[in-house]
């Protein structure tokens, strides 16, 4: 069987699994290949199977695709499986990931040994295919309840785009591979202009709905060149410019304040503007092992700063 071969579901998946936007995935690990064949089979309507036939292939399989669920087996030469799982737990891309121990192993230190180690569940040879779809579509559902309830931790309430949470934790990850990889990172703080004369004006409904709007209008910028966009709190949002130096950073910066003006939203008559603007500050460093995030954040906000005494709805860099 070749490795890399993958099973599509042919029938329709399971009522609890048939809301997934997208099908669940499953990597199937064992070194018989028999074995492999077999689950595969139990579980073919449950999404996309792939499997491995070597602890090391799973996980470089885990590593790229991040199933949903790892079906691994114990007893396997060269890596077995409770270092394969051990190893995955130990990885900022796979230690999220829930494994289900399937083993010829029947004693209870056994399971205890796996449970300990991170697995969620614990199936033994010969395997009851009811039993093997029972688990399996239990731990999916709740896979997928984690998944939501982790979605929601990180994304702001009102306009749908991540919050400040989220951001904290993808701009500390995004310094530590700038430093790894040897890359540059910028930053973009981006507010809108008399927002609260807007507010004052049209009242704080109308106000929530143009934050919503301005979110949107960025968020959809950002994706042409994978920035990420957040609420940094407010009126204010910032975006992740990764492996971008200050002259791309402030071209980047100057398309996000574009498209906010592309929406020609009326503002308040006691504003500044006729429509709502924002202005950016933008910050490019090239990360060392010995500084820290501030200095960046900083230079952003003092040319977010000078973007709002020249005038406003216009991009300060440097």
């Amino acid at each position: 069987m070749d490795q890399t071969r993958q099973m599509t579901a042919m029938q329709a998946p399971h009522p609890d699994i048939a809301a997934w936007e997208q099908p669940p995935k499953i990597l199937v690990v064992d070194d018989e290949p028999l074995n492999v064949q077999v689950l595969c089979e139990v579980l073919a309507d449950f999404g996309q199977i792939s499997f491995a036939t070597s602890g090391a292939k799973a996980l470089e399989l885990a590593e790229r695709e991040r199933p949903d669920l790892v079906l691994l087996d114990v007893m396997m030469p060269e890596m077995d499986g409770y270092t394969v799982c051990i190893e995955m737990k130990a990885r900022d891309r796979t230690r999220d990931i829930p494994v289900i121990f399937v083993t010829a192993l029947g004693m209870d230190d056994d399971e205890a040994k796996g449970i300990e180690l991170g697995a969620i569940d614990y199936i033994t040879k010969p395997f009851s295919a009811p039993v093997v779809r029972a688990r399996v579509r239990s731990q999916l559902v709740l896979k997928r309840y984690r998944d939501y309830l982790s979605q929601v931790a990180y994304i702001d309430g009102l306009t749908g785009v991540p919050n400040r949470r989220n951001f904290d934790d993808r701009i500390d990850a995004a310094w530590r591979d700038s430093v790894l990889r040897n890359r540059p990172l910028s930053l973009a703080l981006i507010d809108i202009d008399f927002f609260k004369q807007y507010n004052d004006h049209y009242g704080h409904g109308a106000g929530d709905e143009c934050l919503t709007r301005v979110a949107g209008a960025l968020k959809t910028a950002a994706q042409a060149f994978s920035g990420f966009v957040a609420r940094y709190g407010g009126e204010e949002f910032a975006c992740i410019l990764e492996g971008t130096d200050e002259v791309v950073a402030a071209e980047r910066a100057e398309k996000l304040r574009a498209a906010v003006e592309a929406q020609a939203m009326v503002h308040a008559p006691t504003a500044g503007n006729s429509i709502v603007t924002v202005s950016v500050g933008t910050a490019a460093r090239n990360p060392q092992a010995d500084e820290t995030l501030r200095d960046m954040f900083q230079r952003a906000d003092n040319n977010l700063y000078a973007a709002k005494r020249l005038g406003r709805n216009c991009v300060i860099s440097g």
